[in-house]
């Protein structure tokens, strides 16, 4: 697929009147999707991310969310989000088709980055997060019933993964790899009702926090963020396994896997303590934690796995998938440890 080609029809359609002097590939590699840095003649600069994942009219979808999202947060939030870049009113999203080519592209205004937090945080950057992440899922929840309405949940998700295994069962493995599946699929089904996730609040999650996706200010606050590439419109619950990541004792890596350990370390709970302080916690989404972690796994390694990631990935985490991630859920994660740790009854 000739990317700069795609890229350059994609800002035709935008704004033919402004010529590309150069389109540079700026992407991590880890994904399937790729983002460029775009420079005109006159040496101004926009990001474009070219997206071959999930379906069109998700991402068209998800984007019209984030827009709203990001015009209607207030301070200390008005700018944290990145801006796409709008025509006519609206988010322009530019869909290229030829032959099995499927590919849809969104431009970006340049986010201002001020501080990384370090690869392992220390305890005052733990907390911190926690108070920050407290604050901006907070912020959230109060614009919710502004935003346009999301297609997407996790139970559409996850029938859609029942369907695939029914009619494409060699493309997931053996058997009984397949059952295995099947068991974990209708297990999170099952806990949805004994959890009382109906009364979960619903907001924007953006589901995949790293080191390498936000930045803070010099006081440790919430500057920037970027990278959408599994937003949704769900639990705020859904977003903590990765920020586990973010403060676990390991910190961030290169080489990475999905190890469900990280939500059962001290430095998590100091995280959970701070955030519950700032935006109180209920047992129940404690409970939660674990089919999110499912959840996670069910649908973005296995479903959604060989789309998103680069081969070399996929292969390994699918097979960590039937190893270890799956088979850890019932079995490593304590939800009383934290429940016990917040005070929660």
């Amino acid at each position: 697929m000739d990317y700069s080609f795609i890229i350059t029809k994609a800002w035709e359609g935008y704004d033919a009147s402004k010529r590309i002097k150069s389109i540079e590939d700026i992407s991590a590699m880890v994904s399937t999707n790729r983002v460029f840095r775009v420079t005109f003649d006159d040496d101004d600069i926009i990001i474009a991310k070219l997206s071959l994942f999930g379906k069109y009219e998700h991402f068209k979808e998800d984007h019209r969310i984030i827009h709203a999202l990001s015009n209607n947060l207030l301070y200390p939030f008005e700018n944290f989000l990145a801006k796409s870049l709008l025509k006519n009113n609206r988010v322009y999203i530019f869909r290229y088709k030829h032959g099995k080519d499927d590919a849809w592209v969104v431009f970006y205004n340049p986010t201002r980055i001020m501080n990384r937090m370090p690869r392992r945080l220390d305890e005052e950057h733990i907390r911190k997060l926690g108070q920050q992440v407290g604050k901006f899922h907070k912020a959230c929840g109060r614009i919710k019933n502004v935003l346009p309405k999301s297609s997407k949940t996790l139970r559409t998700d996850i029938y859609s993964l029942m369907h695939q295994l029914e009619i494409n069962e060699k493309d997931f493995g053996t058997a009984m790899q397949v059952d295995f599946l099947k068991y974990h699929c209708e297990t999170f089904l099952r806990n949805r009702s004994k959890y009382n996730m109906s009364s979960f609040e619903i907001i924007p999650v953006f589901i995949d926090w790293n080191i390498g996706n936000f930045s803070v200010d010099q006081n440790l606050n919430l500057y920037s963020r970027w990278d959408y590439d599994w937003f949704r419109m769900s639990y705020r619950i859904l977003d903590f396994y990765f920020l586990s990541r973010v403060v676990s004792d390991i910190g961030d890596r290169t080489v990475f896997s999905y190890g469900i350990n990280t939500l059962m370390e001290d430095r998590f709970i100091i995280f959970l303590k701070e955030y519950h302080q700032v935006n109180p916690l209920t047992a129940n989404e404690v409970r939660f934690l674990k089919e999110a972690y499912r959840f996670f796994i069910l649908n973005y390694v296995i479903k959604e796995g060989s789309h998103f990631f680069s081969g070399q990935y996929t292969r390994k985490l699918q097979a960590e998938a039937f190893d270890n991630y799956l088979p850890s859920v019932d079995r490593d994660f304590n939800a009383d440890k934290i429940i016990d740790a917040l005070n929660l009854k």
